[in-house]
């Protein structure tokens, strides 16, 4: 059955209890508040929420190019008068920070909630910034669950928020709510009526005057929202025995704090921006110390200390990572002047390592393999499954700072290149969904100021790197049903790139790839080459017969390693000394040929031809029964 027919024909659960992430929550309370519109762009540990929304009725959800655009389209069916919904990760916000910063101006009509995934302990994310400097910066409300039940609760109570005052919400989750699953309580969908646009140019037009008239309703609004935040149920006072430390918390180091100090007083921040300043003064009134325990920034505790309460932080917590039990029991014990816990000292065991590497057949294993036969080349990279290449065993990376930097990066070291390196060739490497997301402008950025890179455009058809979601790129939408494709060499041509400097090449046809590459950074002027097979992982992938080695002809070489496959196997390795005196590392491999998908990338390199198709005969036969009468 296709992905558009499973959507099609998706029961939604009945009202009661259920197993959910805390994606899976706020999916369901966005569709049980009667939002109409859903928008957003893929990036863990945020991508399940639109997921599980395209799977709901009533509700129209995309995948956006990018952030900025999903929060724009939330806004505009806000400003339509639907409940409206945009979630992102916490890289995501520096991109549609545009449009928040003005929209916090012009306000909203329908309910809109932010929800902005945090990647506490670097997960899946090349920094760890903290999302709830965005609350500050831009004026409105901060609210942070705990669990999944908060995170579906949550999520009503910011929509509810929202139109009451007018003003988008910021749901702030992290990793561990976002993942981690717990029973939800949850109800059935309560349509909302839409009122429709109407016209106000000094609300909607944001020219100078017409923001400078909304400022002081900006500052008005804030007042307010601390007003409520003073009385707000989100925010809870628990009390305890133990009045040594009374602890400041929010979101999921509530959690972390309620296990390892049962018995202390807590003031867990649901709405934790504005915050309840009088609430918290009353609650460090009845603890002999207050410590602030948040991830990962000192935001509270700054604000309190400014306030004039005397809060511990982080002078004696990290400033990135989770507070786990295993770090928060030590600095607590420390704090009070008592013997830390015997278990706080043991070191964590040594787990086996397991570096990341791309999957069998990944057409991206072709790319690296032949970027790294180039000499005098610096590679520019971006964020996507390819950002692997920096690693063994290709090496083949230099550079990888955000979505669609390799672009203008590329150019920067073009133009920036000392005397010493005038004969080095510039690639830059980039994916099908990263450079529609933010790497147009860095190609064009190329072509209009004449820069000599060659640009590697991947073209795999999926957001690979966060599961295989749709783009404009893939031919389908959310929903899997067909949607327009782009043609990424009309695409490129389009915006200068002259056509004989651009290439559409088979990323499994190595000799082809590498002969193009050696020719174009040759040519001191942009050049586009485009690969042009699916990801292993998606329907438009079609495995082939896989391969196996011959162990009588392999000569240990080795050559085959260097593609970087997982599913070649090093068996042994010996070290000879060859007739001219010099040693060599031999590895004889074997070919796990149950994950081979007979993509064929091993062959180019294998010098003793030991590489042939596994005997159809040999292969496992997988017997499919069938039903009586079928």
């Amino acid at each position: 059955m296709s992905l558009a027919a499973v959507m099609s024909t998706r029961q939604v659960a009945a009202p009661g209890r259920l197993l959910m992430s805390g994606n899976e929550a706020v999916a369901r309370a966005v569709w049980e508040a009667g939002a109409r519109v859903a928008a957003a762009y893929p990036g863990t540990p945020s991508t399940e929420m639109l997921e599980q929304l395209a799977g709901y009725p009533d509700i129209y959800s995309e995948w956006s190019v990018n952030e900025k655009v999903s929060l724009e389209v939330a806004l505009g069916a806000s400003m339509a008068g639907s409940r409206s919904f945009c979630a992102m990760k916490h890289v995501g916000m520096n991109v549609a920070s545009d449009t928040l910063m003005t929209m916090t101006l012009t306000g909203v009509v329908g309910g809109l909630v932010i929800a902005i995934a945090d990647d506490v302990g670097l997960s899946s994310s090349q920094n760890e910034q903290d999302s709830r400097y965005w609350g500050r910066f831009a004026h409105v409300p901060v609210l942070e669950p705990a669990d999944s039940q908060e995170a579906y609760d949550f999520t009503l109570a910011a929509f509810e928020l929202s139109e009451r005052f007018e003003v988008p919400v910021i749901l702030r989750l992290t990793t561990r709510i976002c993942h981690v699953k717990g029973l939800v309580t949850v109800g059935q969908r309560s349509e909302r009526p839409v009122a429709g646009f109407t016209k106000d140019v000094g609300r909607w037009v944001m020219v100078p005057s017409g923001a400078g008239r909304r400022l002081p309703l900006m500052f008005e609004r804030e007042r307010r929202l601390r007003a409520e935040a003073e009385v707000s149920e989100l925010n809870v006072l628990e009390a305890g025995s133990d009045h040594r430390v009374g602890f400041v918390t929010s979101g999921p180091a509530y959690m972390h704090v309620r296990e390892s100090f049962p018995n202390a007083p807590v003031f867990k921040l649901g709405f934790s921006f504005p915050l309840p300043f009088e609430r918290l003064r009353h609650f460090a009134e009845h603890c002999e110390s207050l410590v602030v325990v948040e991830e990962v920034e000192p935001l509270i505790e700054t604000e309190l200390k400014a306030q004039g309460f005397q809060a511990i932080g982080k002078e004696i917590l990290p400033l990135s990572g989770e507070l786990s039990p295993q770090v928060l029991k030590p600095a607590i014990a420390r704090l009070l002047g008592e013997p830390v816990p015997e278990h706080s000292r043991a070191r964590p065991l040594a787990v086996f390592p397991r570096p990341p590497t791309m999957c069998v057949a990944c057409p991206h294993l072709g790319v690296y393999y032949t970027l790294s036969q180039l000499r005098n080349v610096t590679i520019s990279g971006d964020i996507g499954c390819y950002t692997l290449g920096f690693g063994q065993p290709w090496n083949a990376l230099d550079t990888c700072i955000s979505m669609g930097a390799s672009m203008g990066m590329a150019l920067g070291l073009d133009k920036g290149r000392s005397d010493a390196e005038r004969h080095q060739k510039i690639v830059a490497v980039i994916g099908d969904s990263t450079f529609l997301h933010m790497g147009i402008q860095g190609l064009l950025d190329i072509v209009y100021n004449r820069g000599n890179v060659t640009v590697l455009l991947l073209d795999n058809r999926a957001v690979g790197m966060t599961g295989g979601q749709a783009n404009p790129g893939s031919g389908r939408n959310i929903h899997g049903r067909e949607a327009p494709r782009v043609d990424f060499a009309q695409l490129v041509k389009a915006l200068g790139v002259r056509e004989e400097r651009v290439h559409v090449v088979n990323a499994y046809e190595l000799p082809v790839l590498l002969r193009t590459l050696r020719h174009e950074t040759k040519i001191p002027e942009p050049s586009v080459i485009i690969t042009n097979q699916p990801c292993v992982l998606i329907k438009d992938y079609h495995p082939l017969k896989p391969y196996t080695v011959l162990e009588e002809r392999c000569t240990g070489c080795g050559n085959c390693i260097d593609v970087g496959c997982p599913a070649i196997h090093v068996t042994r390795r010996d070290r000879v000394r060859k007739t001219h005196g010099r040693e060599v590392d031999l590895a004889f491999v074997r070919i796990e040929s149950a994950a081979c998908t007979g993509c064929g990338l091993c062959l180019k390199p294998c010098a003793p031809d030991a590489i042939v198709h596994v005997d159809t005969l040999a292969m496992p036969i997988k017997v499919v029964r069938q039903a009586p009468g079928t």
